[in-house]
């Protein structure tokens, strides 16, 4: 009988964690009585929006920038990204030594650009309707010398992501079930196999914005599935087709995948504002979006929700919450 070597383990997160550690925050894990009466639930909310960069991305992007040759680093890096992977590079670029080339969708979110730039990157735009990232990236690679680190197909980048879920399991205890973000998949493929691997019988849960159920979809055919790029206000879940490598982690270890909609996400990015008083941008705010309005069935009694992050600017929250965006 054969077998196939998981492309990420438990052991690759907890080595990560030891590479981040004193590097990227560890980041709080938030209750909230109210949110535990409103779901019938204990609720341990792991708050990624208080990271580095103001998303989980930090963790893969370091984990895997912090592995490059002395000789890799000197020539640089390059990315594509809507936003937050983009800004993680960035800085872990910076931090590093390196300089980052990063690939953005001219209709990414100005403040996104804005802290990408901020951290020294230089950002080349393209239409994310017409253009491909992936070999406008490659080919400034092959131009220029850089190495490409990808938003989320790498054991490194998934494993980097794993460590949010490392430190919520420690933190929380055991829990009945996880729920985190899907977009490109690698934050649910490293909080899975942290999650499976301490716990075999939780229940992993994925959130996807009702626009962009490529991974829903994929998973139910069995296979990975393309769909138009998504419009969506959740820009950093808005992505045609789940990853190959992470899909072959998802597939194995992802219970289901909950949709919610853009004004399910506006609603609990304003009761995030208003009653755990935290700002979350609309892909970080699809889990509790599918807690709130019962996505997910009912629920086991102690839950752990990834926060994934909180980079949305004052106008434009300001649009989504306050006038219907």
């Amino acid at each position: 009988m054969t077998t196939t070597t998981p492309p990420v383990t438990l052991d690759d997160v907890r080595d990560a964690a030891a590479r981040l550690k004193g590097v990227a925050h560890r980041t709080p894990v938030l209750r909230s009585r109210t949110l535990d009466a409103l779901v019938g639930a204990e609720v341990f909310l792991k708050c990624e929006n208080f990271q580095r960069v103001g998303a989980f991305k930090f963790r893969g992007a370091y984990n895997a920038a912090s592995r490059l040759t002395p000789e890799q680093l000197a020539r640089g890096v390059a990315a594509y990204s809507s936003g937050n992977h983009a800004q993680a590079v960035a800085l872990a670029a910076r931090e590093l030594g390196t300089t980052a080339v990063i690939v953005m969708p001219e209709d990414a979110p100005p403040s996104k650009r804005a802290a990408t730039y901020g951290y020294g990157a230089e950002i080349v735009t393209y239409d994310r309707y017409t253009g491909d990232r992936v070999a406008i990236a490659e080919a400034l690679a092959a131009e220029r010398g850089l190495t490409v680190i990808p938003p989320y197909e790498h054991p490194h980048i998934i494993a980097g992501q794993g460590t949010a879920a490392l430190e919520l399991l420690e933190e929380a205890g055991e829990l009945d079930a996880v729920l985190a973000p899907v977009g490109g998949g690698g934050l649910i493929a490293g909080t899975s196999t942290v999650a499976k691997g301490l716990h075999p019988g939780i229940r992993v849960i994925g959130v996807e914005p009702e626009a962009g159920d490529d991974t829903k979809r994929s998973l139910e055919a069995g296979r990975r599935v393309s769909i138009p790029v998504p419009h969506t206000i959740a820009d950093g879940q808005a992505l045609p087709t789940p990853g190959e490598l992470t899909f072959s982690v998802n597939r194995r270890l992802v219970d289901e995948i909950a949709l919610v909609s853009d004004d399910e996400i506006r609603d609990a990015m304003r009761f995030a504002f208003e009653r755990l008083k935290i700002v979350v941008e609309p892909s970080g705010a699809t889990p509790l979006a599918a807690l709130l309005t019962g996505r997910t069935g009912t629920l086991p009694r102690r839950v752990g929700v990834i926060i994934s992050g909180g980079n949305v600017d004052a106008d434009r929250f300001a649009e989504l919450c306050g006038n219907g965006g």
